[in-house]
């Protein structure tokens, strides 16, 4: 079983995100608001184009714990601040920054992993941490 080190950084991941995706994971979810696909609809209720999916944003910013653990089941708590919604203009999309950093390792060996997720700079999430057991761990 190998421990974590506060202060361990998670490499660092960029997620793409064009429209498809979002189609895709209306499907997927069944959360069909056109804000999330329908540029006309979403621009009518002030936004400034499509956005991604809250959902959406969330499973790819954690990503970057999942592949740095090694196991999605690794993850044993997730939460995060909505901050601004990612906006996904056609054609170009958009690209998700994700990078973490473990902040504080538990006496039973869980890590807290802080992670920043920016879209062109603008932090996209806050407060967004993950609990992560230790590598190797049976998550029994």
């Amino acid at each position: 079983m190998s421990a974590f080190s506060v202060g361990e950084q998670v490499p660092a991941q960029e997620f793409p995100v064009v429209r498809a995706d979002l189609v895709r994971y209306a499907g997927a979810s069944g959360d069909f608001n056109p804000i999330h696909w329908n540029e006309r609809f979403a621009k009518e209720v002030g936004l400034p184009d499509v956005i991604a999916h809250g959902m959406f944003t969330m499973a790819t910013a954690v990503r970057v714990v999942t592949d740095w653990a090694g196991d999605p089941g690794a993850v044993l708590e997730y939460s995060v601040r909505f901050t601004r919604p990612v906006v996904v203009p056609d054609p170009q999309g958009a690209t998700i920054t994700v990078s973490g950093e473990v902040r504080t390792v538990r006496e039973d060996g869980t890590a807290e992993v802080d992670l920043t997720a920016t879209v062109n700079g603008s932090t996209v999430l806050a407060k967004a941490r993950a609990v992560v057991r230790p590598r190797g761990g049976s998550g029994d």
